[in-house]
């Protein structure tokens, strides 16, 4: 893994918001912040390798990592991108099984590493209490998988662009979601089009769908002003 930067991130801080451990009592979390350890990465520093050995996981406190996957030809497929306040290799750390995908770094940036036997040496009381709540976590992924996996298979490029869209504004605001709430995407194109599965091209002919439907509107500087009940019908309607 990276080397520690001079300056610690706030461990603590970052454990508290981390949806891994959501739940868990407060001295669980402080536990792991104690153990946890600050890491510092560079862009286009690889992380991990698929493969690697399963035994951390990183929150992150700035910067941008990619999750991605390398095809027998050489080409890449994005599974998803961390961003501060995001976490990463919580699945092979907690059933102890190899990376199942490789991490690169796209921008500096700095966080913490909750090693798997640092974890082990928690109380195991508060350590029941913190695997508990990954459990609730793993559970929740498993669902979103499942609506990711019917996106793909079900809908068009279109609704699968706004039910991208809708996801990461669900994410930022909840259920209080405003009426025209503003998305300034950190992806590019390129990117964004990696995750979803298509060429930029036509995430762009997707876009500009959306945009005539007036589901979205594109402001200078690249951030979309939304119209969340224009994006669920037509993430709806698109369906095979």
């Amino acid at each position: 893994m990276p080397q520690p930067p001079k300056a610690s991130p706030p461990a603590l801080g970052l454990w508290r918001t981390a949806a891994l451990f959501e739940g868990a009592q407060p001295e669980a979390i402080a536990a792991i912040a104690r153990v946890s350890r600050p890491v510092r990465f560079s862009a286009g520093q690889v992380l991990f390798h698929r493969g690697d050995a399963g035994d951390q996981v990183l929150a992150l406190a700035s910067g941008r990592i990619k999750l991605a996957l390398l095809t027998a030809q050489g080409r890449e497929l994005v599974l998803r991108h961390a961003e501060a306040g995001d976490f990463l290799g919580e699945l092979a750390f907690l059933d102890g099984t190899p990376r199942s995908a490789m991490a690169v770094a796209v921008t500096p940036g700095e966080g913490v590493v909750l090693e798997r036997r640092a974890f082990d040496q928690i109380d195991p009381g508060l350590r029941d209490s913190l695997i508990a709540a990954a459990l609730r976590y793993v559970c929740q992924r498993l669902r979103e998988t499942t609506d990711q996996l019917e996106s793909i298979a079900l809908y068009g490029l279109s609704g699968r662009l706004a039910r991208f869209f809708l996801l990461t504004l669900r994410q930022l605001h909840g259920d209080e979601m405003p009426e025209a709430p503003r998305l300034r995407l950190s992806l590019t194109q390129g990117e964004l089009a990696a995750v979803l599965g298509a060429s930029r091209p036509k995430v762009n002919r997707a876009l500009q769908e959306l945009e005539d439907a007036g589901a979205v509107l594109r402001e200078a500087g690249g951030t979309l002003v939304c119209d969340p009940a224009k994006l669920l019908s037509l993430a709806d309607a698109s369906g095979g």
